[in-house]
Formats: structure tokens, C-alpha cells, sequence
């Protein structure tokens, strides 16, 4: 079976969309096979970054490694039996379309809490939860008292991963393994930037996710989304020599994609 890599949290403005292409597209480079869905089906995002890719590859005479985006596909309501929701079927006929022909299957969530992202949620072999490196974005996942010094208890985010771990169990799968990325951090070490790290140390050990190596706050990301192309496609449209920004930068995905440790992965970027 594919392995699922969900892509989630409740906060707009995180980074998902971006994070996402980035997963697949180096997983797809290493030489697997990997699906994508957007579950945020007012804004699609992803979905926008995907067909800006086809149509860059289409225009430049380009065949880049990527992944294979799909639509969720519709549901006749006429079919669905008492109690069943349109949403849940709509999903469950897209993974069950990707998982035999893909390695992965990566869904990137809405920013907001929806049916279909707590459904997804469930379905997560790994979920990683992009964090913007603000205490604004950490109250997505816990409250903390007016100094950040202690944890409160956690916050609705958090307990909706639960609830996905409780049916996993409940169903007999394994675990998620719940992977939270500190993104769009600044480069100078704050006071701040400090404590979100203690915070989030503190914070993991309590409801049990990892701490993964993020990305800083870069311009080029900005710049890749119009033409859908990710840090690893620079070289094979036509940039010979990389700034130190854009290799750095590599470096952080490649750290992030090593700190996912997923199956059969072998970094070779």
C-alpha cells in the first residue's frame, strides 16, 4: 500500500502549498511514484501550483520529475447508502484510484477544519504540520501563559490529531508519526525564535510529535509558485551556478526530507 503523507494544519498562510510540492517533487526525483490531492477545494493552492507546472513543462519544452496531481472525483449522491457522507466517499475513491499505482500519496489540507481534513487526517501514515516561527501560529497547537514559559493544555488542532490517532487504533493501524516544521524562520537567533524552540521541545515530548529542520524565510519560494517548480528544478532550467541562499536552502530540504525518515527513502539531492 501507498504510504500517506498528509500535509496539515489550521492556519492559512503557512506554507503548505509550498511545502508540499517540495515533498513530492523530491520524492518523485528519487525515483518514486507519488499522487497528490488538495483537499482545499475553494482555494486549491496545491492545485494551482501543479497546473502552474504543466503548463511551465508544456511551454519550455520540459519534462521535470514531479507528482501526479488528481482532482477528487465526484460521488452521484444517488449512490451513497443512509449515513454515508458525500465527502468521506469523495476521498476514499481518490486514495483508493492512487494507492495502486503510487509509493506515496501525498494530501495537502485546507487551513481550516473541514470534514475532509479531518478525514485525511486519519489516513496519515505522516503528518507534517508547517508552524510559521510565531506564537501567534504555535497557539494552533497549545496555549501557553503570558511569558511562553508553560504550556496550558493543548489547543483544538492538537486534539483533533488525537482523535485521528484514536481511530487509527481503533482500525488497527500503526500510528501517525506527527512531524511539526518550524517554517519562515528569520535568520538572526531572536529572543523569540528561543523560546518557540523550547516551546515546541516542551510541547512535544507532552502530546508526542517530532521536531523537524524548517525552512527560512527565502524570496525564492515566492518566486517558484508561478511557474511551479521547486529548489530541485533550478539546475535543469537553465541556472548553472546557484547563490548561496538557493544552496542553503536545498540543504534545508534536504535535512527535512532525511528528518521524515520515510520508507525506502534514500536521499541522492
Amino acid at each position: 500500500m501507498a504510504h500517506i503523507i498528509v500535509v496539515g494544519n489550521e492556519k492559512g498562510g503557512a506554507g503548505k502549498s509550498t511545502l508540499s510540492m517540495h515533498i513530492a517533487t523530491a520524492l518523485a526525483r528519487m525515483g518514486h511514484r507519488v499522487g497528490a490531492l488538495d483537499l482545499d477545494l475553494r482555494q486549491k493552492s496545491f492545485g494551482s501550483y501543479a497546473a502552474n507546472r504543466q503548463r511551465y513543462c508544456e511551454k519550455a519544452g520540459l519534462s521535470l520529475p514531479g507528482p501526479t496531481y488528481h482532482e477528487l472525483p465526484e460521488i452521484d449522491p444517488e449512490t451513497l447508502q443512509e449515513g454515508e457522507n458525500i465527502y468521506d466517499q469523495r476521498l476514499s475513491a481518490a486514495v483508493s484510484m492512487l494507492e495502486a499505482n503510487n509509493d506515496f500519496i501525498l494530501i495537502d489540507c485546507p487551513g481550516s477544519h473541514t470534514r475532509l481534513s479531518q478525514v485525511a487526517h486519519s489516513l496519515a501514515d505522516t503528518l507534517v504540520t508547517p508552524l510559521n516561527d510565531s506564537f501567534v501560529d504555535f497557539d494552533l497547537l497549545a496555549k501557553v501563559n503570558e511569558d511562553a514559559e508553560k504550556i496550558l493544555g493543548p489547543s483544538v488542532y492538537s486534539e483533533m490529531v488525537w482523535n485521528a490517532r484514536q481511530l487509527r487504533a481503533q482500525a488497527g493501524l500503526k500510528p501517525i508519526d506527527w512531524i511539526v516544521m518550524r517554517n519562515r524562520m528569520g535568520a538572526q537567533q531572536m529572543v523569540n525564535k528561543e523560546k518557540m524552540g523550547k516551546a515546541l521541545d516542551r510541547l512535544a515530548k507532552r502530546i508526542g510529535f517530532r521536531v523537524a529542520p524548517g525552512f527560512n524565510e527565502r524570496v525564492v519560494f515566492r518566486e517558484l509558485f508561478p511557474r511551479g517548480l521547486t529548489l530541485l528544478d533550478l539546475r535543469d532550467i537553465g541556472v548553472k551556478q546557484l547563490n548561496i541562499s538557493n544552496v542553503a536552502a536545498r540543504q534545508e530540504l534536504r535535512d527535512l526530507i532525511k528528518a521524515l525518515n520515510l520508507p525506502g527513502v534514500s536521499i541522492d539531492f
